[in-house]
């Protein structure tokens, strides 16, 4: 690996651990990355995964402060979330590539979409109003886990929008559940790859440095943000995602 290829990874490491836990689009600068290392795609796929669940424990770190009170509900879902990225897993070890790229960009975009939707609370949106957990919530978590195991690709974005129309919890706290349970669905999924799949591990290291320090960063960035900005930016983020993970497709 040359120091070029090195910085390369550090640099797009720190850029998606930083975006994957403000916007949840980590994969849009980790995996072209490794593409543009030299990686086939499936094994960009893997490596990546593998890097993610290294990379982004910084974020549960960095997110305690929102997760206060919300262990029985990140317990629950977590379960939900492992169950389903282990199912992904197994689909990318026994299925042909490419299953799901005509899919994809539909579902990242109709889950951007529904980011901009505000729901209607009884107080301020920064005071935590209730939640409305049940069978949305955990079927969404489950779909979008599966997903997130199969190609990890903009799963934030959609557990994002999935937890925001089934809960009733601000912003930054919905964020930072989103953090860890894409953590736990990377953490499951890059278990299976690392004993089936084709990783190339000289190229973990210097992605995961930088997912490391980006991920830790990121719930900082985002608590500093207004509310409503960061809403908006991670919808059109989202959107314009789908349009490029579209044009590929088509």
């Amino acid at each position: 690996m040359t120091l070029q290829v090195f910085a390369l990874l550090v640099g797009a490491g720190f850029a998606a651990g930083l975006s994957g836990t403000i916007a949840g689009l980590a994969s849009l600068f980790s995996y072209p990355a490794l593409l543009a290392a030299g990686l086939s795609p499936v094994s960009a796929n893997v490596t990546n995964t593998i890097s993610l669940a290294i990379g982004s424990i910084g974020a549960v770190h960095s997110s305690r402060e929102e997760l206060t009170g919300q262990g029985r509900t990140l317990l629950r879902l977590a379960v939900i979330c492992a169950s389903g990225s282990a199912a992904g897993a197994a689909l990318v070890l026994v299925s042909p590539p490419g299953v799901f790229e005509k899919v994809v960009p539909f579902l990242v975009g109709g889950a951007s979409v529904l980011i901009l939707v505000r729901r209607r609370t009884s107080g301020d949106e920064n005071i935590a109003a209730g939640h409305r957990h049940g069978w949305l919530a955990s079927a969404g978590v489950f779909g979008v886990s599966v997903y997130s195991g199969y190609f990890a690709a903009a799963a934030g974005v959609m557990v994002f929008a999935v937890l925001l129309a089934s809960m009733r919890e601000t912003l930054l706290r919905t964020n930072a559940l989103k953090n860890v349970l894409m953590v736990v669905a990377d953490v499951v999924a890059a278990a299976g790859f690392a004993l089936f799949g084709p990783v190339d591990w000289t190229l973990v290291l210097p992605l995961s440095i930088g997912l490391l320090a980006g991920s830790w960063l990121g719930p900082v960035v985002a608590r500093r943000l207004p509310t409503g900005v960061l809403r908006i930016g991670i919808a059109l983020a989202g959107v314009g995602l789908a349009i490029k993970l579209g044009l590929d497709a088509f």
